[in-house]
């Protein structure tokens, strides 16, 4: 099968907490021939993990690169790699990916409330702008 995974697979195959899905999810992710996994599906994942399972930023990496060496998994791979960038320099996945697909949607400036968000993204050479900061 072709296959789109929800974010609920990759959690289950990853934290293993419920015994006969981790078992179903990890089966599903081995055995079928396309495992498509969508941006929604990876800035879930690393949400969950993060804030639900109080995984740290290097062990989502870890997951995340697991799946990409997959030869069955297919993603969207520069939006993906910019969300690990991001996760890499201590920031979110998500915010990654928003910056990412902003400019290739035609966005110039990352725009934002989150200090952080801001701070990595103009770090990484890109425009970004802390929404309601007052400029000097």
């Amino acid at each position: 099968m072709r296959i789109t995974a929800d974010t609920n697979v990759l959690v289950r195959a990853a934290v293993l907490d419920d015994p006969p899905q981790a078992a179903l999810a990890v089966s599903l992710l081995r055995d079928e021939n396309v495992i498509a996994v969508t941006l929604a599906a990876l800035c879930e994942f690393a949400w969950v993990l993060g804030r639900g399972y109080r995984w740290s930023g290097s062990r989502i990496l870890g997951f995340i690169l697991t799946l990409l060496r997959s030869a069955n998994v297919q993603v969207d791979r520069p939006a993906v790699e910019a969300g690990l960038a991001m996760l890499t320099r201590g920031g979110d996945f998500a915010d990654g990916v928003i910056a990412y697909e902003g400019r290739r949607l035609g966005g110039e400036v990352f725009a934002s409330f989150d200090r952080q968000a801001v701070e990595l993204v103009a770090a990484a050479g890109a425009s970004s702008y802390l929404v309601g900061a007052s400029a000097t």
